[in-house]
């Protein structure tokens, strides 16, 4: 198996893998609405949910975490880097930070609510938790992370767009769109007004991404199958 074999197939792994996580705190902590929901009801919610709660949350982790060998992987190739330094390297440090970003952002959830979870009726606890929320999650995982992705997204989109591959660049792009559209939810909140449309730009905007990740991956497959 060469190298452009095993990108594609991290590629594919992670397209895939990162919804696991998604999915399963969907199911069993109404994620990602609960994060709007009152300090109190949200640790109460956790404690209850126990440690397969947080083993999910530490899956989601790595799953973010894997971002970053596999962003690099993807656009640091010899061919991009001859073709398009520029935005290779940019694309490889825009999709690391944002991989960094989004980890560090969950990574609260592993080794900080819990915590916060054992006195959930304290107004100091949930002072502490919506805090926390609004600075390691909105701020650092669902702001600065969503727009890295997006901007090492939109790189990517470029580069197959001049690889003539029109189908993987539109898909990129329309995903690059909407995971920056829905980076503004924070702001949102923070102007009052609603965040509903960007709450579905982020939802729509990671599942493009997931099918991004298995096409771009399943693109370099053939193609080194091909050579």
């Amino acid at each position: 198996m060469n190298g452009a074999q095993v990108r594609g197939y991290a590629a594919i792994a992670l397209g895939i893998g990162f919804n696991i996580p998604y999915s399963v705190l969907a199911t069993i902590f109404d994620y990602p609405q609960i994060l709007r929901q009152p300090a109190e009801h949200v640790l109460e919610r956790f404690t209850a949910g126990g440690a397969p709660l947080v083993l999910s949350w530490y899956a989601f982790m790595l799953s973010a975490l894997a971002l970053v060998p596999v962003s690099v992987s993807l656009a640091i190739t010899p061919r991009r880097l001859l073709a398009a330094p520029a935005l290779a390297l940019g694309a490889a440090l825009a999709g690391a930070l944002a991989g960094l970003a989004q980890a560090i952002g969950l990574a609260r959830w592993v080794f900080v609510v819990p915590m916060l979870a054992r006195d959930a009726a304290s107004p100091v606890s949930q002072a502490q938790f919506t805090l926390l929320n609004a600075y390691g999650g909105v701020a650092i995982g669902e702001t600065l992370g969503q727009l890295l992705t997006a901007l090492f997204v939109a790189q990517m989109a470029e580069i197959q767009r001049r690889e003539d591959a029109p189908r993987n660049a539109a898909l990129a792009a329309a995903t690059a769109a909407c995971i920056a559209l829905g980076s503004g939810e924070g702001l949102a909140a923070v102007l009052g007004l609603s965040g509903q449309p960007f709450t579905i730009a982020t939802i729509a905007g990671f599942c493009g991404l997931g099918l991004w990740l298995v096409t771009t991956g399943w693109t370099a497959i053939r193609q080194a199958r091909a050579t």
